[in-house]
């Protein structure tokens, strides 16, 4: 049996960076996936994802932003594709909000330039929006959007050439440590490897089941509406946006390559697991989207022209996972990316890199730490 330096396993966003980065340190790396390359049963689709830098869950991201940013461009610069589009970033809702607050404090804490709007100001900058009238913006200008499905396919690209072999439609049932190497079985037989990398997105609770991660597997819609004034949602013209409403947001991203704004809510689906979530749109998912919509974006109430069932894997804190097994030194984990990691893809795909080059037994930071759960939780 070929004894591969390190395999991957599941070839999302997380997995194709992982493959890419330690491909090019010249390690012999084998990438397994049991779907297509940029399959729509996942985490990693959409058209469009958001990519931003004031961050509101935490400050601690920031540099890890900044970082993602500047991968992107190189990726972006060596594939010869557009992968991202800058678009600016609105973030809005009442002032006292945490999300708000949490956007202008990593804003501060990182002088990264901003602009606080009144509902009046965003309705006037940006016709198609319908703030509350309460609400105020933070409106971050080096924000944008990435085209996930083509991010994807740079980084297996890139990582091919680096010579990173892969295995498609092939699903890895269990793996297993032998000595100082592990052996991942799949549908289609066994390899070894001295390092495993889990990168398995919802299917990470299967995978490392011993672990008990309380990860929370959260079912949730994309839609792409035909807006009624077309003009006003066409990139340039109009920005990503994040709308804080007390216990739940929606998100907007303007037309870029197709000619539909896409809006979604951010968390408030049901939980699920990957193999029996419903990937069926129902008209209770058109209904809830389209009630935002007529309210706060009256002019793109047009026709739904496409619908997606994506995945959330959530942890408790919604800070991600990436540690190294504890029970098993040469095997890594990431995941737990709460809907909110497709931007770091080529960060954490790094942090991925160095865990198995360097060795180190810590994780990249102490808030990705699988010892931060107590074992009561898991």
């Amino acid at each position: 049996m070929e004894l591969f330096d390190v395999i991957v396993v599941g070839l999302g966003a997380m997995g194709s960076a992982a493959c890419c980065a330690l491909a090019r340190q010249g390690l012999a790396t084998l990438g397994i996936e049991q779907f297509d390359i940029g399959h729509e049963f996942g985490s990693s689709h959409g058209h469009t994802r958001v990519i931003r830098k004031a961050y509101f869950e935490d400050p601690r991201y920031v540099p890890m932003a900044r970082q993602a940013f500047t991968l992107w461009r190189a990726l972006e610069a060596a594939s010869g594709e557009e992968l991202l589009h800058a678009s600016g970033c609105l973030n809005l809702g009442p002032p006292a909000h945490p999300c708000v607050q949490g956007v202008r404090t990593s804003a501060e804490k990182h002088g990264l330039p901003f602009e606080m709007l009144s509902a009046a100001e965003i309705h006037v900058r940006w016709p198609a929006m319908e703030p509350n009238p309460g609400d105020v913006g933070v409106y971050e200008e080096d924000a944008g959007f990435l085209y996930p499905e083509k991010c994807i396919a740079a980084l297996v690209a890139a990582a091919r050439s680096q010579g990173c072999r892969f295995e498609i439609r092939r699903k890895v049932m269990q793996w297993r440590p032998d000595g100082d190497s592990v052996v991942v079985e799949t549908d289609g037989g066994e390899h070894r490897c001295r390092h495993l990398v889990i990168t398995a997105g919802p299917w990470l609770p299967q995978l490392a089941a011993n672990l008990r991660l309380p990860l929370r597997v959260e079912r949730q819609v994309q839609t792409w509406f035909n807006p009624r004034r077309p003009e006003l949602f066409a990139v340039g013209h109009f920005p990503i946006f994040i709308h804080f409403l007390g216990d739940r947001s929606y998100y907007g991203i303007p037309a870029g390559e197709r000619p539909w704004v896409k809006i979604a809510r951010h968390h408030g689906g049901l939980f699920t697991t990957a193999d029996t979530v419903n990937r069926s749109v129902t008209p209770a998912d058109e209904a809830d989207i389209r009630c935002y919509i007529q309210r706060h974006l009256p002019f793109a109430d047009g026709p739904l022209m496409e619908a997606k069932v994506c995945l959330y894997t959530n942890t408790p804190d919604d800070h991600f996972i990436i540690d190294r097994h504890p029970d098993s030194a040469n095997v890594v984990i990431a995941g737990g990316f709460s809907g909110h990691g497709f931007k770091f893809a080529p960060v954490v795909g790094q942090m991925l890199c160095d865990m198995v080059v360097r060795g180190s037994d810590q994780p990249p930071m102490d808030m990705f730490s699988i010892g931060r759960f107590p074992r009561g939780l898991r």
